[in-house]
């Protein structure tokens, strides 16, 4: 079952290019993020493209980590 980007909340995909262009600002990468976030590169990746939604506490954690 493949995810359609239609099918995805623009909100979430705001939040995950938002995400995205801070981590490549911080010149970090997706395993450096997962694993200040304690989660796999492959989950950031989907944060990243909207797929999954971020809970309140990753986003704080993912905000602490990009300062």
């Amino acid at each position: 079952m493949t995810t359609q980007r239609d099918d995805l909340d623009p909100i979430d995909i705001h939040v995950g290019s938002q995400l995205k262009a801070l981590r490549a600002a911080a010149r970090l990468t997706q395993a450096d993020l997962a694993g200040a976030l304690g989660v796999t590169f492959q989950q950031v990746q989907k944060y990243e493209k909207g797929v999954n939604r971020m809970a309140a506490s990753t986003l704080a954690r993912a905000s602490a980590a990009l300062n």
